[in-house]
């Protein structure tokens, strides 16, 4: 009967964390379609008010520059307090900046005081990311971490899409003053769904007396664990050579396949899609067995797609090779994030997780470096070193690691 009742009460556990689950993903798509329009809404504003390249350049360089500094920051705070009350803290915080931009749209204040704004905001959200990511293994079983974290990642796919195409709907009958209050009266959505997560529905580890949590301790976890040392490194690769395709695509699409903005655009699009099939896949299958190898095939898969894409004179094949960028780039990525979640424990997931989130900053270093071949020796050209760079990479990481394929 004692045996009953225990079995009983894990599997009511089990089903409310999937409920909880459930209600976290609603609020990750609310706040990652909001982050997608209010990233049209914002270069938009700055563009017509300033008319200015410059000022552009200097308000993406305000929001995405806390990125990247402030990633650990928030995987140390995700270690040390309660991530479901942290992360309610922030959507506050931002509900409220993001009011005041749109005030300051709307009455046409100083472009200066707007960075700021937007600079301050971009500080809270650069730490959402790590938290969010660190909390999502404690509302579901480990049985379920990859669907679930598979499911995170198709979530932001989806808004890619659903973002911008809802921000121009908006800009046509609306003024873009509007388009930031929307965004900030559904942040109560995103509250919403938090508050629904009961703080009794996953574990929480008990501090101990005078420990103490910083960096330092994970970097020393890092250090005696090659496999996660590995995964890191590995990370890096594509980052460098493989999704600065995004930046290169309007040279690619003209110098190339001789395309305007909207063949330009629909590439994008079907990139997306394979993107969105990738973790579709990956979240409605089971644990995986060989993910190294998994990781290894879809990285490589990532640089010949590239390859097709960039030897291709045809739009057909073109968008098929597309496609397979899509589907191979965030079937590596996911995949990447699930198995260094697999490895690390909870008390330091958090921290871990924003070092592995700093890869991002690889991104425009990586743009930079295929621009500057692309000047020099053409798209083709820059375009075969993205390829080549992923795959000849990736063999020189396995042959002095081989313990990845172990995974």
């Amino acid at each position: 009967m004692k045996q009953i009742e225990v079995q009983y009460q894990q599997e009511s556990r089990l089903a409310l964390r999937s409920k909880t689950f459930r209600m976290f993903t609603y609020g990750s798509l609310v706040t990652r379609v909001g982050d997608w329009m209010d990233l049209v809404a914002l270069n938009w504003a700055v563009l017509q008010f300033t008319n200015s390249p410059l000022h552009l350049g200097l308000i993406n360089a305000c929001r995405l520059v806390p990125t990247f500094l402030l990633s650990v920051p928030g995987g140390i705070l995700a270690d040390r307090y309660d991530r479901r009350k942290l992360l309610m803290w922030l959507q506050v915080g931002m509900m409220l900046l993001t009011f005041c931009l749109g005030y300051l749209v709307e009455e046409k204040q100083s472009f200066w005081i707007f960075a700021f704004i937007v600079t301050l905001r971009s500080m809270l959200a650069a730490m959402d990311p790590p938290i969010r990511n660190a909390l999502i293994p404690n509302l579901v079983p480990r049985s379920s971490m990859t669907s679930a974290l598979a499911i995170n990642t198709l979530v932001i796919n989806l808004s890619r899409i659903i973002g911008p195409a809802i921000a121009g709907l908006l800009l046509a009958i609306t003024d873009i003053a509007n388009l930031f209050y929307i965004n900030a009266w559904g942040t109560l959505g995103v509250l919403f769904s938090l508050l629904m997560i009961r703080s009794n529905s996953f574990p929480t580890r008990d501090k101990k007396e005078g420990e103490k949590i910083n960096l330092r301790e994970a970097v020393d976890y890092i250090k005696t664990q090659p496999p996660v040392q590995s995964l890191l490194i590995l990370a890096i690769v594509p980052m460098v050579f493989g999704f600065p395709y995004t930046t290169m695509m309007p040279l690619f699409a003209r110098d190339l396949l001789n395309l305007g903005p909207e063949g330009f655009g629909i590439l994008l699009s079907v990139s997306s899609i394979g993107a969105i099939v990738g973790t579709t896949w990956l979240s409605l299958g089971k644990e995986m067995k060989g993910t190294g190898k998994w990781l290894i095939s879809s990285i490589i898969g990532f640089g010949l797609s590239l390859l097709l894409f960039i030897g291709s004179n045809n739009l057909f094949v073109a968008g098929v090779a597309m496609f397979l960028v899509g589907l191979t780039s965030q079937t590596y990525r996911t995949l990447s994030r699930i198995t260094l979640q697999m490895q690390v424990p909870d008390h330091l997931r958090g921290r871990i997780l924003s070092i592995a989130l700093m890869d991002r900053g690889f991104i425009p270093l990586g743009a930079i470096l295929i621009g500057a071949i692309a000047a020099w020796a053409g798209a083709l050209y820059a375009g075969s070193v993205m390829g080549f760079g992923c795959i000849v990479t990736t063999i020189i990481i396995i042959l002095s690691r081989r313990q990845i394929l172990k995974l």
